[in-house]
């Protein structure tokens, strides 16, 4: 995991660990998942670490800094995808990480604070619906109500822990306390085209986007296709396509990025007029305020629309995250590595994308290097990144690590 090539092909063994047959899809608490984590805890014992998986399915890796029982400085990514995934989000995180203890291991060198590894087990939301489970738990932010989530089978989260061989009352043992914690390091591609725009194969990341999501119902009345004219109709798509557009308009009108991704339509049959309609919403801006004014004036909209439609509406929140910013100091050794490795100064750029730093950042400083993919795309099967980039990032990241564990308030 020292080179590149080697964090690549790791990459690329993860990438067949997947619950179909094309693409990826790893989903959280599932038998990948378990496969996933025992592939990664293989990695960190290679590279001379004490390995083992918390009470929530996170795998981490600690090595030991110069004295025993130091505080960590926490580096790291996630193992679960989205459907039909890449094989760099989340993936490319943590295989540097283990490159930079690698690194250190075999160089023999230890530091003033210990650094462990981890590989959290959800940060996509892809089985339950909320995002950051992983993290959520090792922050001290998990909600009891979680565990009533249910997976498209009725899985519910309670049900897939002790499928997954897991403990829930043993949930809060995965919180970690500030004290053990300095500081936390993430490495994640960009997932958007700014520095291939720039021509740049790594940046600093100054704070990430506030995002808040929310699953909508409008209800009409299914009827005839053939026998029911317009003014008697009371079409929930119809209704839903007008709340698509004016979701898009009032997004746009506030510098917010609101996206409807997943859309559900019933009775769901071509002479039938659509009687319920279930859609997704996802609110970003790069401040709270902003994304919390984008989804007052989109509840006020859609209500106008059920309102003229003869529609109702029901609106369940699924997920909120609040705006984080990196901390300073951590942004300063990752510029610092950036400039020195990359050869000129640093581009420092926000993230629409949220990560497992915002649950951390609830817990400790955080900070974030971002690296090049290829057309700024993410989510998709051609996420790509090139192995030079990749190189040029293991050795910023040692660098970002190295001079973290120096600042971080512990005697040398």
């Amino acid at each position: 995991m020292h080179d590149a090539d080697q964090i690549l092909a790791a990459c690329d063994e993860l990438a067949r660990l997947s619950e179909t047959d094309t693409g990826i899809m790893r989903r959280y608490l599932t038998p990948v998942h378990h496969d996933a984590n025992a592939r990664v805890a293989q990695w960190m014992h290679e590279a001379g670490m004490a390995v083992h998986q918390d009470a929530a399915g996170n795998q981490w890796g600690r090595y030991e800094g110069l004295e025993a029982d130091a505080p960590a400085l926490v580096i790291g990514s996630h193992l679960d995808t989205v459907p039909d995934a890449g094989r760099y989000d989340g993936i490319l995180g943590v295989m540097l990480a283990i490159g930079v203890v690698q690194r250190l291991q075999r160089s023999g060198r230890r530091l003033p604070c210990a650094i462990e590894v981890v590989a959290f087990g959800d940060e996509e939301g892809t089985r339950f619906g909320t995002t950051l489970l992983g993290s959520r738990a090792v922050a001290g932010t998990w909600e009891p109500e979680w565990w009533a989530l249910t997976d498209p089978t009725g899985i519910c989260l309670e049900q897939a822990f002790e499928a997954a061989g897991l403990v829930p009352g043993r949930i809060d043992t995965a919180r970690r306390e500030s004290s053990q914690i300095v500081g936390y390091l993430e490495a994640h591609i960009e997932q958007g085209p700014v520095l291939e725009d720039r021509d740049l194969a790594l940046g600093v990341v100054t704070a990430i986007a506030g995002a808040r999501r929310a699953r909508i119902t409008l209800t009409g009345c299914a009827g005839h296709a053939g026998t029911t004219p317009f003014d008697l109709r009371r079409d929930a798509l119809c209704g839903a396509s007008e709340a698509v557009l004016a979701i898009e308009a009032l997004a746009r009108a506030s510098g917010a990025v609101a996206t409807v991704g997943e859309m559900n339509v019933t009775p769901g049959a071509v002479n039938v007029i659509p009687g319920d309609v279930s859609f997704s919403l996802d609110v970003r801006a790069q401040e709270d305020a902003v994304r919390d004014r984008t989804v007052a004036a989109i509840v006020e909209s859609l209500e106008r629309i059920c309102t003229a439609r003869e529609l109702t509406m029901h609106w369940e929140d699924t997920h909120s995250a609040s705006a984080v910013a990196c901390a300073d100091w951590l942004q300063d050794c990752v510029s610092r590595a950036v400039t020195q490795v990359q050869g000129d100064e640093a581009l420092h750029l926000f993230s629409g994308a949220g990560h497992d730093a915002m649950a951390m950042a609830s817990l400790t400083d955080v900070g974030m290097l971002f690296i090049r993919c290829g057309g700024g795309v993410s989510h998709h099967p051609d996420e790509s990144v090139r192995a030079d980039d990749v190189a040029m990032a293991l050795d910023a990241f040692e660098i970002a690590v190295i001079r973290a564990a120096r600042q971080a308030g512990l005697p040398a």
